[in-house]
């Protein structure tokens, strides 16, 4: 393998509060926290060649080999451990498209492969490499579950399959059985002082540690209040209001669903589990060359040409819409390590009238300035997630859903390569994301790639009728922008 620096390793023996959260609210599949990454490639990846790099990045990044174990109850959040049946192959899938293989049927391929559900008792990634498509090309379609790491923090996953070089050498054969063996030896003696008789006190001493140190004080006022309900039931039913309320409100801020005023796509406002893959290039230096002459950000720019793309699509439809209630993503990190979740979902209103282009961009420009001066750095979403872990899940996700139904889209805008990548042989052409919709009406991810602004619309198709219509504006909104 080409010459890549080894990164740190940013992974942790539980869950973090809010990464518990996401894993909770994903038993309601409309609420699925995940993100999934489509590249496109020219040729076709070894197979042998792929094979012993994802061994390699198993034996390097134990994250890969672990699965999940609840907490004893609510008491803290879930663990991560070594899976002592962990199989590579269960997580590798080679299939080919049907001709003539068109990149049409790899998108719609590529939503069906992720409304496959994750297992949730083995490791949470799916890799499927996909032969086939048109022009001598392949794929590969991979998906890594939110509670391991953000967008920045799969990125830098995604390091250890990927080369700088066409022909770089395979990494060294490692043995990946015994790997994993000594990780579930290692582990069962640190849990259990060798002897599985006290299994189930030590995971409850663990879980009721992590209470004090970190929830005691949520809990014991949580149950000073349920204590008193019985002697004041108005008191309980003002409670409860309260609590859906919280978490409605904590879910959505997590999510990036917190807008509560008015607003919205009047015809965008029925949700389902279905999802409907488009995708629109743009070039990243006329990109930075708009944003430049209109004093913005590129971020700026690109979220100005999705509200354009949406207000035209209502146009051609005689619909007037007075704001779209839209997110953006926040990085809170400071590190360049591999893994995590840092990241604050920034809920922001924009308007849906029509506007020139520049008037559009500042507009956004300023709106974005002025959330992002407003934000802390999340510190306290960590203590909003406790709170709302101790609800019963149908409280959150029920919160969620109603939150997530104002939302017309969210967005995230990643940083990737500015060189060519590899994949085992393959040259990479473009990665397209398929971002969480999580109940909302769509996703837009940008990843960027060499001189490419790549833009994933993962739609949610009940939702946008039309999902073909509205990538369209949108691809003719930014030919707008780039040439104004």
């Amino acid at each position: 393998m080409a010459a890549q620096r080894e990164r740190e390793q940013r992974f942790s023996d539980r869950m973090t509060d809010h990464e518990a959260l996401m894993w909770n609210v994903e038993k309601d599949p409309w609420l699925n926290p995940s993100g999934a990454s489509l590249t496109i490639l020219d040729g076709k990846i070894d197979d042998a060649h792929f094979r012993r790099v994802l061994r390699n990045a198993a034996a390097k990044m134990p994250r890969l080999r672990e699965r999940v174990v609840p907490g004893l109850g609510r008491l803290a959040p879930p663990a991560w451990v070594p899976d002592p049946e962990f199989d590579l192959d269960y997580h590798m899938r080679r299939i080919r498209l049907p001709k003539p293989g068109t990149e049409r049927q790899l998108f719609d391929l590529a939503a069906k492969l992720y409304q496959e559900p994750l297992d949730r008792t083995r490791p949470l990634w799916r890799f499927v490499i996909i032969d086939g498509l048109k022009g001598g090309r392949s794929a590969l379609w991979a998906i890594v579950h939110h509670a391991v790491a953000d967008g920045i923090g799969q990125l830098r996953m995604a390091e250890m399959y990927q080369q700088l070089e066409p022909d770089a050498p395979p990494p060294e054969e490692v043995d990946l059985d015994q790997i994993v063996a000594d990780a579930v030896e290692s582990h069962h003696a640190k849990q259990l002082g060798g002897d599985l008789a006290d299994g189930f006190p030590a995971t409850v001493a663990q879980s009721v540690g992590h209470l004090v140190r970190r929830q005691l004080g949520t809990a014991r006022r949580l149950a000073g209040e349920v204590a008193i309900w019985p002697a004041d039931p108005r008191r309980a039913r003002d409670a409860i209001g309260g609590v859906v309320n919280a978490a409605t409100s904590t879910v959505g801020a997590l999510t990036g669903q917190g807008n509560e005023v008015a607003g919205g796509s009047p015809l965008w406002k029925e949700r389902s589990r279905h999802r409907r893959l488009e995708h629109v290039s743009v070039p990243l230096d006329e990109l930075k060359e708009a944003a430049h002459r209109h004093g913005a950000t590129v971020n700026d720019v690109f979220l100005a040409g999705l509200v354009e793309g949406a207000v035209r699509y209502h146009a051609d439809r005689d619909v007037e819409v007075d704001a779209f209630n839209t997110s953006f993503v926040l990085s809170t990190r400071h590190d360049s390590a591999i893994g995590g979740n840092s990241f604050t979902p920034v809920p922001v209103q924009v308007p849906g009238t029509p506007m020139s282009l520049h008037d559009r961009i500042v507009d956004i420009h300023e709106r974005i300035a002025e959330k992002r001066a407003s934000m802390s750095t999340g510190g306290g979403m960590g203590a909003l997630s406790g709170v709302a872990n101790l609800l019963p899940t149908s409280v959150v996700t029920s919160a969620a859903r109603a939150t997530a139904a104002k939302i017309d889209f969210a967005t995230s805008n990643l940083r990737g390569a500015p060189i060519p990548l590899y994949v085992s042989g393959a040259r990479v052409l473009r990665i397209v994301t398929m971002g969480p919709v999580a109940g909302t009406a769509c996703n837009a991810t940008a990843l960027s790639y060499e001189n490419g602004f790549e833009i994933g619309l993962f739609i949610d198709p009940v939702a946008i009728a039309a999902p073909g219509d509205f990538r369209d504006a949108i691809a003719a909104a930014f030919d707008d922008i780039l040439a104004s």
